[in-house]
């Protein structure tokens, strides 16, 4: 892939990326704009290797999510809702953003079953998809989401 045919696709998918990981962490700007400039670096590396055979924004996320993974302040989970608050400051976090509450409970929930809600809920990915991003088989991708329903389920009914 050339440099300009890699600039094009990431300014394609800019916006949906920082989307992405700003749902993996929970609200948190400065760690997705770190995550992303990370993801972005990985994969102008990596871009030699990318086949034109699948999606571009599939392998984006996909270095995406193995960039969160590896990113150890992003994977600080809480116990609680209100554990969370106190973690997250005004300055990190947009307070009058309408899913505040999400990103609170996202944050109680293990980086797994953070990932595979925010790919399939907020990224419109379906199971077989999550299942190669996440290189994981797609019936744990199924049991992380049933886990991570029934999490959010109970902390925000908390609220």
């Amino acid at each position: 892939m050339t440099r300009e045919v890699f600039i094009t696709h990431v300014e394609r998918e800019q916006e949906a990326l920082r989307g992405f990981l700003l749902a993996l962490c929970c609200g948190n700007r400065d760690d997705a704009d770190d995550l992303a400039q990370d993801t972005l670096v990985k994969a102008y590396i990596s871009s030699t290797g990318y086949q034109d055979k699948g999606k571009f924004r599939s392998w984006l996320f996909k270095i995406a999510h193995n960039t969160f993974l590896n990113h150890k302040a992003s994977l600080r989970m809480t116990e609680s809702i209100d554990e969370a608050r106190k973690l997250i400051s005004s300055t990190s976090t947009d307070a009058a953003f309408q899913h505040q509450d999400l990103y609170l409970a996202l944050r109680t929930l293990p980086p797994k079953e953070r990932s595979a809600i925010t790919l399939f809920y907020l990224s419109g990915y379906s199971i077989k998809e999550i299942a190669m991003i996440t290189e994981t088989k797609e019936e744990a991708v199924k049991k992380q989401l049933s886990r991570g329903r029934d999490k959010l389920k109970e902390k925000l009914k908390l609220l």
